[in-house]
């Protein structure tokens, strides 16, 4: 089983950056798809954004396209999510997911699809 640990949230202005990461532990980093997903209080927890095993398939939902990207370094056992042109409505907690894949170049865009998942870690956004 793979264990997932986020940083890097913060406290940041509108307009502002923040690079989240999500170091993976106790399996091949490299099995696993993986995503991004944030919930705001009081909501459901949302697909970000998504990243295929290989790397080379990556998809982001449209409220944050141009603005964030994810990424990943299988030399580190870590993936990322970029986030810039912060907005406040991009306040929540963000959560890392991982999914054993079989395709290297499959990802996923729903809760359901993962099985292991981060503690979160906080990002507000002031206006």
């Amino acid at each position: 089983q793979v264990q997932l640990v986020e940083s890097g949230g913060g406290l940041v202005q509108t307009g502002g950056s923040l690079r989240l990461s999500c170091a993976a532990s106790g399996d091949t980093f490299s099995s696993y798809a993986m995503g991004w997903f944030r919930q705001a209080p009081g909501k459901e927890r949302d697909f970000v954004a998504t990243i295929s095993r290989s790397g080379e398939r990556t998809y982001v939902i449209d409220s944050v396209k141009g603005r964030f990207s994810i990424s990943r370094d299988n030399a580190k056992d870590t993936v990322y999510l970029q986030m810039n042109s912060l907005k406040p409505d991009d306040t929540a907690v963000y959560f890392c997911a991982a999914r054993r894949s079989i395709r290297t170049m499959q990802y996923y865009a729903g809760v359901p699809d993962y099985n292991y998942w981060g503690q979160g870690t906080q990002v507000t956004v002031s206006s």
